[in-house]
């Protein structure tokens, strides 16, 4: 079975070449690095014992569907494992996803690890590495088997998964309706399960993520966010990303429109972006931290409303 591995970028050349030092440390080497280049500039990438093909996009508004698409269609591999520009495959990443897909069809999601500031500043150093990543706590455990069963669609991301050639080209890719951040993942996962092909968690497949700085909930994309969350409530008749629009709500972006939308009512402050901020001792951000922290403070302040007031004295 032939492997490609498929990344896209956009800057991060020093994420990108930890990614490709990754891979050069395989246990199995890929058949190719395909990376769908989102800027004027190729990378100057470590050499490897496979090709690397960089897949030049240009700096135009090129969208994260369109370039996951494109760097899948230039890929020659049976089986195709889609990589972040910020992850570092362990080296068990590919043989792990060979070894699953040769039993099981559909979409397949490996482990993932978070490192913390500073992780990678003496390069690749696995054992240091298993030692500080961590589990997101909102993302589910490994499988107690090779594989086990996701039942829900919302639960895909395409930080690290792969699918064959023929699946991905079954389901259409991912949708290019959305542009900017947000809602893609999702859709394609809803595609997924719209097809009857099963989403699993994988054992293994290891990927572990560097430590970048950004808001969750991605306030800095509100509006990209707003106008995916209606792309794909057209297309699926279901609402999405409610977490995100919840915060939103509760920091007064946004309210209810008489249509079902969303309506912003200003664009968001520094105060929403340190709200969002990740800080810097986190390996990463969590959404759901945010909102149960504005939540609080919206009942402090409906409590605060409804208290009687003091009898003059």
């Amino acid at each position: 079975m032939k492997i490609s591995v498929c990344t896209l970028a956009h800057g991060r050349e020093d994420h990108l070449c930890n990614l490709v030092r990754g891979l050069n440390r395989s246990h199995r080497p890929p058949c190719e690095l395909v990376v769908a280049v989102m800027q004027d500039q190729r990378y100057e990438l470590p050499d490897t014992g496979f090709p690397v093909r960089q897949v030049m996009l240009g700096s135009g508004d090129i969208c994260l569907a369109e370039a996951r698409n494109t760097a899948a269609e230039h890929a020659n591999g049976e089986l195709l494992v889609f990589l972040d520009v910020d992850c570092i495959p362990a080296p068990s990443l590919i043989e792990d996803y060979a070894a699953a897909a040769e039993a099981n069809d559909g979409v397949l999601m490996g482990e993932v690890g978070y490192l913390p500031k500073g992780a990678t500043a003496s390069g690749i150093d696995y054992e240091a590495f298993e030692r500080l990543a961590v589990k997101h706590a909102d993302r589910a455990g490994p499988p107690r088997d090779m594989v086990g069963r996701c039942g829900d669609y919302r639960c895909f991301w395409s930080l690290n998964f792969a699918l064959s050639a023929r699946t991905f080209q079954e389901v259409g890719g991912f949708d290019q309706r959305y542009v900017g951040y947000g809602g893609e993942d999702t859709d394609f996962g809803r595609t997924v399960a719209a097809h009857d092909m099963p989403l699993w968690w994988v054992r293994g497949a290891k990927a572990y993520h560097q430590y970048h700085k950004h808001h969750m909930p991605p306030v800095h994309h509100l509006d990209s966010v707003l106008a995916n969350a209606q792309v794909f409530a057209d297309k699926w008749g279901e609402p999405t990303m409610q977490h995100w629009l919840r915060a939103f709500r509760l920091m007064g972006l946004i309210e209810p429109d008489p249509a079902g939308g969303w309506t912003k009512l200003q664009d968001p402050d520094e105060s929403h972006l340190a709200l969002t901020r990740q800080q810097e001792h986190q390996p990463y951000a969590s959404s759901s931290l945010v909102l149960e922290q504005l939540k609080s403070q919206a009942r402090r302040g409906s409590d605060a409303s409804r208290a009687p007031a003091m009898a003059p004295a």
